[in-house]
């Protein structure tokens, strides 16, 4: 993957569920991270005695931080509101040349900053709350 702007990696979200998503922030940095669970389907009778897993079985989940600079007093609004609502919200996350992730997620972290000398920043994290779909760029 070539170098990409920072302000090319976006939080879009959909407040109405309309299907229509609005910028919230471009990011500056941003973590992501997929997990899936395990279920262990090992018995007494397990080849050699290793352990094996029953495919497809676990719980998956997603979890975005990222931190950057709001688009404007309106998204920032939009944001905390969806933080103290802690409500699930329809979310895409944009990363150029590689995709963008959408489904159901919940912010669970939400933290300011900012230097006397230089623009307000924020920290957010999201926590994926049902399926997600994920379209190659």
């Amino acid at each position: 993957m070539a170098a990409q702007k920072g302000k090319d990696l976006l939080i879009k979200i959909d407040p109405s569920g309309s299907g229509a998503f609005e910028t919230v922030a471009g990011l500056r940095a941003t973590r992501i991270s997929f997990t899936a669970g395990t279920v262990d389907s090992t018995a007494a009778d397990s080849p050699g005695g290793w352990r094996e897993l029953l495919s497809g079985a676990g719980p998956r989940s997603a979890a975005i931080s990222g931190s950057g600079v709001f688009k404007d007093a309106a998204s920032d609004a939009m944001l905390r509101q969806a933080f103290f609502d802690a409500t699930t919200l329809p979310t895409q996350f944009v990363v150029p040349s590689f995709g963008v992730i959408e489904g159901a997620f919940q912010v669970t972290a939400l933290e300011y900053s900012g230097d006397h000398d230089g623009e307000a920043t924020f920290e957010a994290t999201f926590a994926s709350a049902g399926a997600l779909s994920f379209s190659a760029q």
